[in-house]
């Protein structure tokens, strides 16, 4: 499939044009129609309706949803189905109808993307449903959400996006090679989300090192980086042993914290087993990284895991579904940061070491090419055979 080029399509979108944005195959596979917020007209929220066929969504920025006070949806009711950070709906206050026709729809736009407007100038609920984007973008996340605002930024525009899902005739998603078709039918440049983080990845990068010394332990001596990023307070962790950027290949490990397995010895999963076990194939490797990313519970925290553990003891569920009672999708563990880490510590090829294929779409798009995965196969007991 042939697709565009980022500059072309961040110059489309400086013009007030409209383009497609498709993720990976591996993720979704679907496409977004995009435009800029500050050039929004009926008539392309009216070619939204006619061609997009999805539904209209306003990606804003942090700073955005805060100034015009834009609450999150709570996220037991939209997680399961989107895994997208929805505000309340709204509707321009003055100057419209009943707030659904294109001309209603592209005013409720304009008055979110003004800077002088001000949270009474929306009403809640309405026809138009934003969607805060998270900071740091499509190196972060890798959404629709997070391309569109990209983009906004790169074209120089305000930090306000108009999306729109591609549908087809009957009502199902296109996806791939249908994306490109449609473009092509509609004169719109078509580019994926992968391309877009490898656009930023050359121009930018959001951690940075804090501190290095040398840490003996049990699986032998490793040189200790603590790394930051420029977008929240976390801390990540690196350990690694030997000179690992003259290895073409280096074995590799992302591991998430888990707080009761690795510090309580909690036997509920294998989360130390397997933090042990990589250690362990590195130090005998003689050359190898391990990652330890601060993202608790499969990314949902302390709290909501320990929920989960009860739902778990009290209705007999696994942790799939334990989470998704609770609202959350079965892991929201994000690996571009971690990707990031790798590419600054020189790394290029890798073997990864994990039992998640998800975890390699994570890291793919940042200049890493992973030539295979190392599985971490733990021998299984009472308490674990079921997780």
């Amino acid at each position: 499939m042939k697709f565009d080029t980022i500059e072309s399509a961040v110059s489309d979108i400086r013009r007030g044009k409209l383009i497609v944005l498709c993720d990976d195959e591996d993720r979704e596979n679907e496409g977004d129609l995009v435009c800029a917020a500050s050039k929004v007209t009926p008539a392309k929220i009216n070619f939204m309706t006619q061609f997009g066929r999805g539904l209209i969504c306003v990606p804003v920025s942090q700073r955005r949803s805060a100034h015009l006070h834009l609450p999150l949806v709570n996220p037991t009711e939209n997680l399961p189905v989107s895994h997208c950070n929805f505000t309340i709906s709204v509707d321009a206050h003055k100057n419209i109808s009943t707030g659904i026709s294109a001309a209603d729809r592209a005013q409720t736009v304009r008055v979110i993307v003004n800077e002088n407007s001000r949270p009474a100038d929306l009403v809640r609920p309405g026809h138009i449903f934003p969607l805060i984007g998270k900071e740091g973008g499509v190196l972060v996340r890798s959404g629709h959400t997070e391309g569109a605002l990209d983009l906004m930024k790169l074209a120089h525009q305000p930090d306000v996006a108009v999306i729109c899902e591609i549908l087809g005739k009957n009502g199902a998603m296109l996806r791939g090679a249908q994306l490109v078709r449609f473009a092509k039918e509609h004169g719109l440049k078509i580019i994926t989300i992968k391309k877009l983080i490898e656009y930023r990845r050359l121009q930018e990068k959001l951690v940075y090192r804090v501190v290095e010394t040398t840490l003996p332990t049990e699986f032998g001596e490793f040189k200790m980086i603590v790394y930051k990023t420029k977008i929240d307070d976390k801390e990540h962790i690196v350990l690694y042993r030997g000179d690992i950027k003259s290895r073409a290949t280096v074995l590799t490990r992302v591991h998430s914290e888990c707080m009761t397995s690795e510090v309580f010895r909690s036997m509920r999963c294998e989360c130390r087993s397997q933090l042990d076990a990589a250690l362990k194939k590195i130090n005998e490797a003689g050359v190898g990284v391990l990652v330890y990313m601060r993202q608790e519970g499969r990314g949902i925290g302390l709290v909501n895991k320990l929920k989960a553990y009860n739902l778990q003891d009290t209705e007999g569920l696994d942790t799939v579904q334990a989470n998704k009672r609770l609202g959350f999708k079965p892991d929201l563990r994000e690996y571009g940061i971690g990707a990031q880490i790798l590419v600054d510590l020189g790394l290029r090829r890798i073997a990864l070491m994990t039992n998640n294929p998800k975890k390699v779409v994570g890291l793919t798009g940042y200049g890493l090419k992973i030539v295979k995965r190392v599985q971490l196969e733990i021998k299984p007991h009472n308490a674990t055979h079921q997780y």
